[in-house]
């Protein structure tokens, strides 16, 4: 979990740095699905009962939360691209 964790952020990083808004879309995808794998682990802990119940939901709500930043910087990234 601590490494889809940390791949968020790091793959976001690494596209901005790239300076190209078509490999800055490649790695917002990239985070995105590690979000995505992050949110998996975290439903299934709460199945096996390896962490109290209010703790996985609220890093579930900051999953999606993050998400929803990562969709829209996606968007806006497009937006530049359809205005061009």
């Amino acid at each position: 979990m601590r490494r889809a964790a940390v791949s968020i952020p790091s793959n976001i990083a690494e596209g901005y740095y790239r300076y190209s808004d078509k490999e800055l879309l490649k790695y917002l995808y990239i985070a995105r699905g590690s979000c995505a794998e992050l949110e998996t682990q975290l439903h299934i802990t709460f199945r096996l009962k390896y962490a109290p119940e209010q703790r996985i939901i609220d890093a579930l709500n900051m999953c999606e939360e993050v998400e929803k930043m990562i969709n829209a910087f996606i968007t806006h990234i497009n937006d530049d691209f359809t205005s061009i």
